[in-house]
């Protein structure tokens, strides 16, 4: 567990106005509170941050903006997100020099490809950018599951530092870590927010949790736990935080299931006074009164309000 890249690194959502602007003191806001919460770095321009919907100006106002609220205190792994090869690699470059100490890539999408295609994709943007890669395996988003022995292959050849994994394949996550545990410096990071016990336990180095957003001092008991070997302390603590995801659910249906998921961690965040507002980015609908009601009731219960 030496590596750069390690621990808890929450994917940062993006507060907006109620107008629709990004919120850039509530932003500040919710990187310090990640930061006094222990965090081991910062996920940017990730599906947390709702970077599909943001325009180039407002990427890289986000960057800049996270980057000077962290001010050197832990990596920031930033999102290249873009659809082909060469657009990825004009992205990744303007979040390096925007301060991005490693960058993440998906597959292509809107463009079908296939693993050889993927292969020269991850190649090519390696050749390309001086900086750490992690690979992010998000088949809801991209519609091609990353195949483990690529995975393996490109870390084995130092093209990928490592991978974010978000497929909900907990088959193929565990696959993953065994035939990548005599990589050196390979880390592989579970993007589930409630069987994060279960993903150290099998030899993870770490999570991106999108509810760590609201509660990232749980996510660190719960990684410190782990890394002591008190396995009691980590399930108790992570049952907590399985009780706490239940605020995603409170639309129930109302919303889109990413309206409903984001929307509810910028409601906690909103109620919890780190944030303004709970607005979404156009088209999402944000979360209501009474919804806020339910996330509130959960938040007490879990000792955050």
């Amino acid at each position: 567990m030496s590596t750069q890249f390690q621990g808890v690194i929450p994917p940062v959502i993006t507060p907006r106005h109620a107008d629709g602007r990004v919120d850039t003191a509530s932003l500040k806001n919710v990187t310090k509170h990640l930061l006094d919460g222990g965090v081991s770095g910062l996920f940017v321009l990730g599906s947390s941050g709702e970077v599909p919907y943001m325009t180039n100006e407002e990427r890289e106002l986000v960057v800049s903006t996270i980057a000077d609220a962290n001010a050197g205190a832990v990596p920031l792994i930033v999102g290249a997100n873009e659809q082909t090869t060469n657009r990825v690699i004009e992205e990744a470059r303007k979040v390096v020099d925007l301060g991005a100490d490693a960058i993440v890539v998906t597959s292509m999408y809107y463009a079908i490809g296939n693993a050889q295609e993927t292969e020269t994709h991850f190649r090519s943007i390696h050749a390309a950018v001086d900086k750490p890669i992690f690979a992010y395996d998000v088949p809801v988003r991209t519609h091609f599951k990353l195949p483990t022995d690529l995975l393996v292959r490109l870390g084995r050849d130092g093209v990928i530092a490592g991978v974010k994994d978000s497929s909900g394949d907990d088959v193929s996550f565990r696959q993953l870590l065994l035939a990548a545990k005599d990589i050196p410096d390979f880390d592989i990071f579970t993007g589930h927010e409630i069987v994060v016990d279960g993903a150290l336990l099998a030899g993870a180095q770490g999570v991106v949790p999108g509810l760590g957003n609201v509660d990232p001092a749980g996510y660190r008991r719960l990684f410190d736990a782990t890394q002591a070997g008190d396995w009691t302390a980590a399930t108790a603590e992570q049952d907590r935080l399985a009780d706490l995801f239940d605020i995603v659910y409170t639309p129930n249906g109302r919303v889109s299931g990413g309206a409903a998921g984001l929307g509810a961690f910028k409601t906690a965040l909103q109620i919890m006074g780190i944030i303004e507002s709970n607005t979404m980015s156009s088209p999402m609908l944000s979360l209501n009164a009474e919804e806020a009601s339910a996330i509130r009731t959960i938040l007490e219960r879990n000792g955050l309000v």
